[in-house]
């Protein structure tokens, strides 16, 4: 039961051939190209209203140095929410809960705005590890402290999003086996459990959503103390 229950977050493969790629390549054939006419339809204009306003909302905190980044960050957000919401739906693949595809979006756009505050401001950058007014017997231990702190933000990036997305899928494989064994030998129950698996599908399309944007958001901070 328990292997059953994690087949789900391996990778899909045909002719042991690895189908992840296909997966990742996939979400973007879902979005309309820009039109050359005066109008756009609705769906194109839906989509540019909402990432003209991430964007800005993304952009307002950070200084002009930092919108370089409102493509990257924009396109990050949108493949991210794409895929968390595809993998909600039956007889799929969730990329998003693979730790190392998550940390291999962290760890290189942390790396680089970490790489962008030596570069531009070092005085700056070097500051952040350790607190104005620390007592000289404690500056070893805060550095060593501050450094483990700065080193252990992409791993959170990146497990934070895999927690919360493999959570959500196991807890609605087990509401949903229950609500199918339960059906015939206690069909009042079962419909609460059915009840209860609409209420967490709807919950996890939310979380799908909201942790998307959250790991966007922090990329978005990380940037703003190194710019």
């Amino acid at each position: 039961m328990i292997l059953n229950l994690f087949d789900q977050f391996a990778p899909p493969s045909l002719l042991a051939v690895p189908l992840i790629a296909l997966a990742l390549t996939l979400p973007w054939i879902l979005y309309p190209s820009p039109s050359p006419r005066w109008l756009n339809n609705r769906t194109l204009t839906l989509q540019n209203w909402f990432l003209n306003n991430f964007t800005k909302q993304l952009m307002t905190p950070l200084n002009i140095n930092g919108h370089n980044w409102a493509t990257i960050l924009a396109s990050l957000m949108v493949f991210l929410i794409t895929l968390n919401l595809l993998g909600l739906l039956p007889y799929t693949f969730t990329p998003t809960t693979q730790l190392s595809l998550n940390m291999g979006f962290a760890v290189p756009l942390w790396l680089a705005t970490v790489i962008i505050g030596f570069r531009t401001q070092p005085t700056h950058a070097f500051a952040h590890l350790l607190p104005e007014g620390t007592p000289t017997p404690l500056v070893p231990i805060l550095i060593i402290i501050e450094t483990i702190s700065l080193f252990i933000r992409p791993i959170a990036l990146g497990v934070r999003l895999t927690a919360n997305l493999t959570a959500g899928h196991l807890l609605i494989q087990l509401i949903a086996t229950a609500t199918f064994i339960l059906m015939p030998l206690m069909p009042a129950v079962s419909l609460l459990t059915a009840i209860l698996l609409l209420l967490l599908t709807i919950l996890e399309i939310a979380v799908a959503t909201i942790q998307a944007y959250v790991f966007v958001l922090l990329l978005s901070l990380y940037l703003q103390e190194n710019v």
